[in-house]
């Protein structure tokens, strides 16, 4: 199963390395990573340095693709060969994947227009100028489309992806090999459980205290 993992500068880090901890563990699993340029990228804050194997032109189909999301995304969502490669390799999924503001670029390439879809909480809205149903839901399955919420709802979504191609035993194998049992020390999951300090910090409120 050839699974493809679309990275750019500035990508939320966990988006692309949860779900493929997860993904690559599927049987017979080959992931190759791909982006606009072959070059070193670096991820949003934590700036960790990602090498691509390949260019768009250079992988055109793939039985699986992930689209992560991050600050990097906003810009891509006007890139026509960028939404043109993710409209080409749709076709030839059997899955065609997303975590946070990956969506959103499912979105601009057409492939959402009419159906649920989630992305990371603080951008639900931006979904509906694509046509797309947003829904507060972690992880959504349209036909072969699989989305996953903000960030760490990524492993989630590669969990739930893993039991729909090599059945629920294996995908259970996989959460208990990468000992996945969060226990979080906070409810603050959710921007419905916190209180507005909370969210307004969670909203751009950490930057300011950074800088300080």
């Amino acid at each position: 199963m050839n699974i493809a993992c679309l990275v750019f500068d500035q990508i939320t880090l966990l988006d692309a390395v949860g779900p493929m901890e997860v993904l690559s563990r599927i049987p017979g699993a080959s992931v190759r990573i791909v982006a606009p340029e072959n070059k070193p990228l670096r991820s949003n804050k934590s700036g960790f340095r990602l090498i691509p194997d390949c260019v768009l032109e250079e992988l055109t189909s793939a039985d699986i693709v992930l689209v992560p999301g991050g600050p990097g995304v906003r810009p891509l969502l006007e890139d026509k060969r960028l939404l043109d490669w993710v409209r080409g390799v749709h076709r030839t999924t059997e899955w065609t994947t997303s975590v946070c503001t990956g969506s959103l670029l499912l979105a601009a390439a057409g492939l959402l227009e009419g159906l649920p879809a989630t992305t990371h909480w603080n951008a639900l809205s931006d979904l509906e100028r694509y046509g797309a149903k947003p829904v507060k839901q972690r992880v959504v399955v349209d036909g072969k489309i699989v989305m996953g919420a903000g960030v760490s709802a990524g492993i989630d979504m590669a969990l739930t992806l893993a039991s729909l191609v090599a059945g629920e035993a294996v995908a259970r194998a996989i959460q208990l090999r990468i000992e996945y049992d969060p226990k979080p020390p906070f409810d603050a999951g959710s921007p419905d459980r916190v209180d507005e300090i909370v969210l307004d910090l969670a909203r751009g409120g950490l930057d300011k205290v950074s800088a300080v």
